[in-house]
């Protein structure tokens, strides 16, 4: 698994689903970082567990104060089973998450050094924000946290910081996954995201509340400013 496909699995928190129908602003909230297994990890949890090879997705991080902590599940846990359903890859994992109703105890089945445990979890809906991280995920990209206002004295805040007015860089583009929609309809990182849909954006937060609003199997217009240039491109699903 290369670096950046990695990065991109690890960027899919919240375990939303992908299923296009789906409403942003109903999904089912886990509150973990995820990634599949590298084949050693595989090879590894097969022989010590006692399970056949092609089960199970690696929790990176626990997000705190979230169903997932509240649960009691752990950085490290491999989940290989949600109710009676099996788990065999991140995506699969998303869906199963998703099509959990909220405020409703789950059962999950993780793998840990001291053997397997059943966790019993209640999900919540995903806040807005993490829901738009989610949208972006879907198209194959990600955003990158803004850099801290310079120092007194030190160097003039770069042109984003300037036109946010409030403090905050606007959001800048961290990674685009290959072969992804965001990478044929031309975005790169480093872009600078100044609208969504036409609607103006200042501020990260207000990107992640915007892509939120976006349907995953309609197209993303996105505007975004690339050194001297402003681009329109639009994200197919």
């Amino acid at each position: 698994m290369s670096p950046l496909v990695r990065a991109l699995a690890i960027m899919a928190i919240a375990l939303a689903t992908a299923a296009p129908s789906a409403d942003a602003r109903s999904w089912s909230w886990l509150g973990v970082r995820i990634r599949d297994l590298s084949e050693q990890e595989v090879e590894e949890i097969s022989a010590r567990h006692g399970i056949r090879e092609g089960f199970g997705v690696v929790i990176v991080e626990v997000i705190a104060d979230t169903p997932a902590a509240r649960a009691g599940m752990k950085s490290g846990d491999v989940v290989v089973a949600f109710g009676e359903r099996p788990v065999v890859e991140t995506r699969l994992l998303q869906r199963l998450i998703a099509a959990a109703p909220v405020d409703r105890e789950a059962s999950l089945t993780v793998l840990r050094a001291e053997g397997r445990r059943a966790l019993n979890v209640r999900l919540t809906t995903m806040p807005p924000a993490v829901a738009g991280e989610r949208v972006a995920a879907e198209f194959g990209f990600s955003l990158r946290e803004p850099s801290p206002p310079a120092e007194p004295g030190g160097p003039r805040p770069t042109r984003a910081l300037e036109l946010s007015g409030s403090g905050s860089a606007l959001p800048t583009v961290g990674a685009v996954s290959k072969g992804s929609a965001a990478e044929k309809a031309g975005l790169e990182v480093g872009d600078v995201i100044i609208a969504v849909a036409e609607r103006p954006i200042v501020t990260g937060d207000a990107a992640r509340e915007a892509l939120a609003e976006r349907e995953p199997d309609r197209p993303l217009p996105l505007t975004v400013r690339r050194g001297d240039r402003r681009l329109s491109l639009t994200l197919s699903p």
